[in-house]
């Protein structure tokens, strides 16, 4: 049996760019090469295809962190498919995209997966736009019987238009607050907030990121994770998890999650079995009230009455073998290659989203 030729796509033009490029280092050297050859295909900050011989022609950033290099072989890629740096083809069987973010987690490249007729990883494009889109999920988790975090949408042409009046609502929420950009990761733009002097500055802060601001009440809890793998069609639970984010973090931000080591996990999280039932079966059910498929991370908070409050699903969550997503599956007897395995050969078995 031939080996399948996986194009792994990292990068891209989201401020996630660096944790996508370690989530490719880390899929590269993990992989089971009897069964796939891979591609490294890059896209710069500037939005540039590049393609690269290895990982080793990442160049590090003034923050330390990997990043495309801006003069890497440009490749075409279209609804033909990819072309090579030398005019040829490309032969893809199956697209890994490693996009964290905008432009890549968002159902964009998706829709150009679907239109190019390439099988891909991971949720379809309606699935990734609206699990992006906080203020988009919220009301779909509600649906379903989950709870979710009080908050208000701030976009910036109401904030630049009426300032007065959504401070106002803002202010009604109470503190401490979250606000943070409406389709960010990584914690990206997101700011706790515990008076109203401190607003301005965090609106201004998360629409740099995007024009639609999410404000949310905090919610005093632990953070609970688990990731979802579809297995055989069907969405399967891990062991959950336990963020710890210690001091001087006041919680998950993108130091403490990627720079300065303030983050400890418990894998398995210490929860009673019957709410880390109730977490697991929360965790599916969002999963599959947005019609996500292959993968997702689903971060929960646990307050102390044991209420479970749904905070967000991640489509494409960090990947290296150090990861969240991975680290729940080790605990839950799948290794980072078994896991994916699992994601390549089930993503080459699917049919496309599309509507025929």
């Amino acid at each position: 049996m031939s080996k399948k030729r996986i194009a792994i796509i990292c990068g891209g033009r989201s401020s996630e760019h660096p944790i996508s490029c370690i989530s490719a280092k880390g899929v590269l050297s993990a992989i089971d090469s009897t069964k796939f050859e891979t591609t490294l295909i890059g896209i710069t900050e500037k939005g540039a295809w590049v393609q690269l011989s290895s990982a080793e022609e990442f160049v590090a950033g003034n923050d330390g962190l990997p990043y495309v290099p801006e003069t890497a072989p440009a490749i075409s890629a279209n609804v033909r498919g990819f072309t090579g740096a030398r005019g040829e083809k490309l032969n893809i069987d199956l697209v890994f995209p490693l996009l964290h973010g905008a432009y890549g987690e968002d159902g964009t490249i998706q829709g150009f997966f679907e239109m190019a007729g390439i099988p891909y990883v991971g949720s379809g494009v309606l699935a990734s736009s609206v699990a992006m889109d906080k203020t988009f999920a919220k009301p779909l988790y509600a649906d379903f019987g989950l709870k979710v975090a009080d908050g208000i949408t701030v976009h910036q042409r109401d904030w630049k238009a009426n300032r007065e009046l959504e401070l106002a609502k803002i202010i009604a929420l109470g503190f401490p607050i979250f606000i943070k950009p409406a389709r960010s990761g990584s914690s990206r733009g997101t700011s706790k907030v515990k008076n109203e002097s401190e607003i301005a500055a965090a609106i201004e802060e998360a629409h740099r990121h995007d024009p639609r601001a999410m404000v949310e009440v905090a919610i005093v809890g632990r953070e609970i994770e688990c990731a979802v793998l579809e297995i055989d069609g069907k969405a399967s639970p891990s062991i959950l998890g336990e963020v710890r984010v210690h001091e001087p973090h006041e919680f998950y931000d993108f130091e403490a999650k990627y720079l300065d080591g303030s983050t400890s996990f418990d894998i398995p999280a210490k929860i009673p079995d019957e709410i880390a039932r109730r977490i697991s079966e929360a965790a599916v059910t969002a999963f599959e009230a947005l019609g996500c498929e292959g993968l997702a991370r689903v971060d929960f908070f646990l307050t102390p009455e044991n209420d479970i409050i749904i905070n967000e699903l991640n489509t494409l969550p960090g990947f290296t073998e150090k990861s969240v997503f991975p680290m729940l599956w080790q605990a839950s007897g799948k290794n980072y290659t078994d896991i994916i395995t699992q994601l390549c050969e089930s993503a080459l078995l699917r049919s496309q989203n599309v509507v025929r």
